[in-house]
C-alpha cells in the first residue's frame, strides 16, 4: 500500500513501485472508477484508433474464440489461391442450393 499525495491542480504521481507492478509508463492512458464508498480505482487503459474499434467488439472477439478452437481442434485447411478460393465458394453454393432444393 502506497500513500499518494493531491498536489495543485489535484494532480497526483504514482509511486516508482507502483508503476512497476502495474506496467504503467509515460504517455500510457488510465482509467478511473469510484465505487460507492468512495474508494478510487485506477486500471490502465488503451486507447485504440477507430479503425481498430471493431476487433474489440463482442461479436468479434467471439468469432476470434470461435476461429481459435477450430484451429486447436484442427478443423482448417491448406491455404487456397484466390481462383481457389472462389471456386470453392462457388461449390458451397451450390451445395447449399442443392440441400435447399431437396427440402
Amino acid at each position: 500500500m502506497e500513500t499518494i499525495k493531491v498536489r495543485k491542480k489535484y494532480q497526483i504521481t504514482l509511486p516508482t513501485a507502483v508503476r512497476e507492478a502495474a506496467g504503467v509508463y509515460e504517455g500510457d492512458f488510465l482509467t478511473a472508477e469510484v465505487r460507492e464508498d468512495r474508494t478510487i480505482v485506477l486500471r490502465p487503459g488503451r486507447l485504440v484508433d477507430a479503425d481498430e474499434a471493431f476487433y474489440y467488439t463482442p461479436e468479434w472477439q467471439a468469432a476470434e474464440r470461435e476461429a481459435d478452437e477450430d484451429i486447436q481442434a484442427g478443423r482448417v485447411s491448406e491455404p487456397m489461391s484466390v481462383e481457389e478460393t472462389i471456386a470453392e465458394l462457388h461449390r458451397l453454393v451450390a451445395e447449399a442450393d442443392t440441400e435447399s432444393a431437396q427440402n
